[in-house]
């Protein structure tokens, strides 16, 4: 098949029915394309949608409620439903399969980080399925992933696969809006392609919390670290399979990855940002000394003009020109308390070592 791991995202319109509820038939038809890829020796770790929808037609409220509250009802009953569908139909299949429910303060630290991924890699060794989801119970507001694209992307970093497929339920990156029927198929990106944005379109999907607009940002992102990603229509019958066995006749976007290595600690922090404990002003002399590609430069606190926020030892915090523009992430040495103390010295030891700097 070409990959020996891969990670598979599943979005909400792929696994719903024009009424909401979930598509037990889609649903069978996927874990049958995943029991092939298994079987051929494919390690394949899943991003599942569909927990929403699955409770959605289980239960009916008693009231009128929030959103959130709604979500949170829905998301309840249907990860059980959902989950056991999945185990009743890979049992079918001979394959074990099971559930990790995450939030995004498993990304956070490096340690929660590091025991996610351990589980993940002992699940794979024993032959089984991760079936990943967002803990929907507890994820709200500022702690819910932007959708789960933004989660796909953070796992298959995190599990260093060689491929991320994304299914929609469009067969890829248009370059116009692909119901007005002139409209082309972006069949590949490629990484110094740094502009999608005029073929992008705004609306979002009907059922779930992202559009392709997500979708292209995190392909993008992830392809910048080395891994293929493919979008592809996730109700075209045999899709995962033939994306893998005839890439080359099979409707997709692939997004090429670039050829340069990037550490797994490099990796982490640059999915971090969204995770960062406060902001860094460097001076300008700091700031060209970190984009010089001609030499790797640490971030030394002769080059901070101004620290905001709070953060202890080991945190992620962002790092900014003196106009206030991102020029990256990093993980600090030492607390805020120590580095504004330091700030502006010269004669220490790096605020941010270069091994720990990610930067845009």
């Amino acid at each position: 098949m070409g990959y020996k791991r891969i990670a598979v995202k599943i979005g909400s319109n792929v696994l719903t029915r024009a009424d909401g509820r979930l598509d037990v038939t889609r649903v069978s038809s996927l874990v049958d394309q995943v029991a092939i890829l298994h079987r051929a020796g494919v390690e394949v770790i899943l991003i599942s949608s569909g927990a929403v929808a699955s409770g959605r037609g289980e239960i009916q409220p008693m009231k009128k409620l929030d959103e959130v509250s709604a979500r949170q009802l829905f998301s309840a009953v249907g990860q059980a439903k959902l989950i056991n569908r999945y185990y009743e139909l890979f049992r079918e299949q001979g394959i074990a399969c099971g559930q990790i429910l995450t939030t995004k303060e498993n990304f956070s630290s490096r340690s929660l980080y590091l025991n996610q991924q351990n589980c993940i890699r002992v699940m794979l060794e024993n032959k089984v399925i991760p079936i990943v989801n967002e803990n929907d119970t507890t994820s709200v507001t500022e702690l819910m992933f932007t959708d789960n694209d933004e989660l796909s992307g953070l796992m298959a970093t995190m599990m260093d696969v060689e491929a991320l497929i994304i299914l929609s339920n469009v067969d890829g990156l248009y370059d116009g809006n692909p119901s007005e029927g002139h409209a082309q198929l972006i069949r590949e990106v490629k990484p110094d392609d740094v502009d999608l944005a005029s073929y992008i379109s705004d609306q979002k999907s009907t059922f779930g919390r992202g559009g392709m607009g997500t979708k292209c940002s995190i392909a993008q992102k992830v392809a910048s670290e080395g891994i293929t990603v493919m979008i592809a229509n996730g109700k075209r019958e045999n899709v995962l399979v033939n994306l893998l066995a005839h890439p080359g006749k099979t409707l997709c976007t692939r997004f090429s990855p670039s050829d340069k290595g990037i550490s797994s600690i490099k990796k982490w922090i640059a999915h971090s940002e969204d995770f960062a404990k406060g902001t860094v002003m460097l001076n300008n002399g700091a700031v060209e000394a970190l984009l010089d590609k001609t030499k790797a430069n640490s971030l030394l606190p002769v080059g901070i003009t101004h620290i905001e926020g709070d953060f202890e030892e080991g945190d992620i915090v962002r790092l900014t020109d003196e106009n206030g523009i991102p020029i990256g992430v990093g993980k600090v040495q030492y607390d805020a308390d120590v580095a504004r103390e330091l700030m502006g010295k010269k004669g220490q030891r790096p605020f941010v070592h270069y091994d720990y700097l990610s930067l845009d």
